[in-house]
């Protein structure tokens, strides 16, 4: 059991000895609205995290959940605001959840049943789909969201006030992120679909032969990864109280990142939820302590790229000391 965990109790570690260490040079970490403020930045790149967790675990790569994501958020927003805009946020997120399961489904089609690279077919897919939204649907930002959109985003539970009187309380968007990341794990564990997608990215063909339907299992993922992505682009959008369709571009890499960073094996096959979950806070630790420390967010995509080389090449190294090599 520790081993199996290893990974992830060194991440935590890391987490804690960094928020120790920053504290130490800027008190203000420590505050509640800041804390608050960083579960808060966890919220969009968990969600999307969430879904390149299942994709690599199965042993592929997406990049086209940003674009997903966006174009659920944008088209959802125009759709409610001209159909019905007092329709409620549930019913938002389920319309945008649903649209990114069609989405999804588009990347599983080419990379199940036309035997395509996912890499090559999510990239393809993500320029496709982007480009569509910006020819034919819009490139204007929507300044008036639904009412619904913008009251989620104000839902904060455990209040606390500051020493300047000032209240801040904890996003309802990390509950939905917290509560997703449950409900993935428990799919994963105790589901035969779950199980099936650690069996596909160890080994493939093994897992055709002892009976796993693939394309199942490929359809559950990218249709998994579509609802998150739409879940995440409304959620952001509800943050940022507008809907901007050039929002999210070049995020992939950081979601990514913060996947591999929390023990995922980019080959497939190993991960959890929970090392996926840590990845995330992590960087947004990292980010968030560049900036407290004033160092220039120019850097921080050069901290990006070197915690990738870094934490691919540690469960690199960690996978051939267990075979033995």
């Amino acid at each position: 059991m520790l081993k199996r965990f290893r990974h992830e109790f060194i991440i935590l570690a890391i987490i804690v000895v960094l928020s120790i260490t920053i504290g130490s040079i800027n008190s203000q970490f420590y505050s509640v609205g800041n804390i608050y403020s960083l579960l808060k930045s966890t919220v969009i790149m968990g969600l999307f995290a969430l879904g390149s967790f299942l994709v690599l675990v199965s042993g592929d790569i997406d990049i086209s959940f940003t674009a997903i994501g966006v174009f659920c958020m944008y088209v959802t927003s125009k759709l409610v605001l001209l159909v019905m805009p007092g329709a409620g946020i549930v019913l938002i997120m389920l319309i945008a959840g649903l649209m990114g399961v069609l989405l999804g489904f588009i990347n599983a089609v080419f990379i199940s049943l036309l035997k395509m690279p996912g890499l090559i077919v999510t990239l393809g897919t993500g320029s496709m789909i982007r480009g569509f939204l910006l020819t034919f649907i819009g490139v204007r930002i929507i300044n008036k969201l639904p009412d619904s959109m913008i009251a989620f985003s104000k839902i904060t539970l455990l209040h606390k006030a500051q020493e300047n009187g000032h209240i801040v309380g904890l996003s309802i968007g990390f509950v939905v992120f917290i509560a997703f990341a449950i409900l993935i794990y428990l799919a994963l564990k105790y589901t035969v679909t779950g199980r099936a997608v650690y069996a596909l990215g160890g080994d493939r063909v093994a897992t055709a032969r002892v009976g796993f339907n693939i394309t199942k299992v490929q359809f559950f993922i990218y249709g998994t990864v579509g609802f998150l992505s739409g879940l995440a682009g409304v959620t952001h959008s509800s943050f940022m109280r507008n809907g901007n369709p050039f929002d999210l571009v070049g995020t992939e890499l950081s979601v990514i990142a913060a996947v591999v960073l929390g023990g995922t094996s980019i080959t497939g096959g190993k991960g959890t939820v929970f090392g996926a979950v840590l990845g995330v806070f992590l960087l947004v630790l990292i980010n968030n302590s560049l900036i407290m420390v004033g160092i220039p967010s120019y850097w921080q995509r050069a901290v990006v790229g070197i915690i990738i080389l870094l934490s691919t090449g540690s469960v690199a190294l960690q996978e051939r000391r267990s075979q033995g090599v």
